[in-house]
């Protein structure tokens, strides 16, 4: 009852804060998979389960958040895993594989936090090993006009915003090499980044803007 309600929840205050375009999905696969998403504002979490109508979805969330009542009743039955992002938090790692390994959807922003810049901000590896460690195949997601300065602003203007969602087409990675993995983790969370990246305006591309995987998926995608 209490995830219904939510859901119907979250639905509702979508639809009176912003009109929202989905594009993509059709590119959802089949069984499991992660969920890869910029994260420009505190309505991108709310907009993940909106687009995807999926009760098995979970989401690791920053451990400050635990500590309120209101985020601990939510993220009961909204699956949160609190994380702790400054130090290996070991036990919320095991608990996302154990989850993975039930074929839960994993839902994660490789950027860590909102972007106070309103561009994409460098990945951090931890969704590159997720999603090798289980086997995952990769769903892309880029979010545009999520950002809290500009929702506010049309708030206070009684005014919605106008959202987008994009799907892009899920992927995978190769295994951890067994030398050099810092590094192969490094180059699969770039992988991961760019193919956000690809779907985002330019003005949103931030430190992806000239890396040569983005330039090489942007000439591979140039209409022809």
């Amino acid at each position: 009852m209490a995830y219904f309600f939510l859901r119907t929840l979250i639905r509702l205050i979508i639809r009176l804060v912003a009109r929202v375009d989905i594009e993509g999905l059709e590119n959802l696969p089949e069984g499991s998979y992660a969920i890869a998403s910029n994260h420009l504002g505190f309505l991108d979490t709310l907009l993940v389960y909106y687009v995807f109508d999926r009760r098995d979805l979970f989401i690791p969330v920053a451990e400050k958040w635990e500590k309120r009542a209101i985020f601990r009743w939510a993220g009961k039955h909204l699956n949160f895993v609190f994380i702790d992002r400054f130090n290996p938090d070991i036990h919320a790692i095991r608990e996302i594989l154990r989850r993975m390994d039930k074929g839960q959807i994993l839902i994660i922003a490789p950027e860590g936090t909102r972007s106070r810049v309103e561009s994409l901000q460098e990945g951090k590896p931890g969704i590159s090993y997720l999603a090798v460690k289980a086997g995952y195949p990769i769903l892309p997601v880029a979010l545009i006009g999520t950002e809290d300065r500009v929702v506010l602003e049309n708030l206070k203007r009684l005014r919605r915003s106008r959202i987008q969602a994009r799907v892009g087409k899920p992927f995978t990675l190769p295994p951890l090499p067994s030398k050099g993995r810092d590094e192969a983790l490094r180059a699969y969370t770039d992988e991961i980044m760019c193919r956000i990246a690809l779907m985002l305006p330019e003005r949103y591309r931030g430190v992806y803007a000239d890396h040569p995987i983005l330039q090489h998926l942007l000439a591979e995608n140039a209409p022809s």
